[in-house]
């Protein structure tokens, strides 16, 4: 063990399930969409999360279809430090942010359900901002604390989804539901650290569906409808059990009002509220979306 070393906790092995964690940012996904969450056993470690996302095929007549997103993840794992004298603990914070687009195409199955290929790519960034204490290390040289004290490491990722998307929309309600298979890997690019180099690779499957009816209540000259929401994803490969559970859990309940009569290009607005959870975990989910 050198004069300076991180012991409770191996380092790389984190920084690599920083990697795996990245990829639940990859996706648009209502389960991780906004979301706080502590392990219920430990709570270690923290992790939450803030994404803005979405998606929108061009036209029936042209359908391309095109995505993207926008996250930031913080992970607060917990390390032991000692100089062969002291011991301490060492609360970190680990902060990712992330981007992906994606590009697919609708291949329309019936007039209600389409079959959906789409192509992803990421990029993202993982950094440390802590500053671990002089008082107790005059001189950083594990490769461990390098990066503890305001490394980073870059990734980039691709990958492809596979979607049923289905609409069922009628006067008095309307049903929307999809179906995600999606595939990952993101490896690592220019560390300042050689302990936190690696990759991950991660499968997700997602089931969400949405329910939206009339209240009753009337704003802008439109129905206001109330939505009903519930989703199931399930993590695959090196992102499964990362933060202690390998599928979430999401239902939701909101409200949604129609701008459609005025000529503004927001359509609809919806503000939902989810309550997410899964095994040893649970957290709530505040949603904000727009229709165009």
């Amino acid at each position: 063990m050198s004069s300076n070393t991180v012991i409770g906790g191996n380092v790389k092995q984190h920084a690599d399930a920083v990697l795996a964690i990245m990829t639940y940012t990859t996706v648009p996904d209502v389960t991780t969409s906004n979301l706080s969450v502590n392990n219920g056993l430990t709570g270690n470690p923290g992790f939450g999360q803030t994404q803005f996302g979405g998606g929108f095929t061009l036209s029936r007549s042209f359908p391309l279809y095109m995505e993207g997103t926008l996250a930031y993840s913080r992970y607060d794992p917990i390390f032991i430090a000692t100089d062969g004298a002291q011991q301490r603990a060492v609360p970190t914070k680990w902060n990712t942010f992330s981007g992906t687009v994606g590009l697919g195409w609708d291949f329309r199955i019936t007039d209600e359900l389409v079959f959906r290929p789409i192509l992803n790519g990421t990029i993202g960034r993982v950094s440390s901002d802590l500053k671990v204490g002089q008082t107790l290390f005059n001189h950083v040289t594990d490769s461990n604390l390098q990066f503890l004290e305001n490394g980073s490491l870059n990734a980039y990722g691709y990958g492809g989804s596979l979607m049923l998307d289905y609409e069922h929309y009628r006067e008095n309600y309307e049903i929307d539901a999809e179906l995600r298979a999606t595939d990952i890997y993101l490896r690592s690019f220019g560390s300042s650290s050689e302990a936190v180099q690696g990759s991950a690779m991660a499968q997700q499957v997602s089931l969400w569906t949405r329910w939206r009816a009339p209240t009753g209540w009337h704003a802008l000259d439109r129905p206001v409808r109330y939505v009903l929401e519930a989703a199931y994803s399930h993590y695959f490969g090196d992102s499964a059990g990362v933060l202690g559970f390998n599928d979430l859990t999401s239902l939701g309940v909101g409200l949604e009002l129609d701008s459609s009569r005025y000529p503004v290009i927001v359509t609809r607005t919806r503000a939902m509220v989810r309550y997410v959870f899964g095994r040893n975990v649970h957290g709530v989910s505040f949603g904000f979306a727009m229709s165009f």
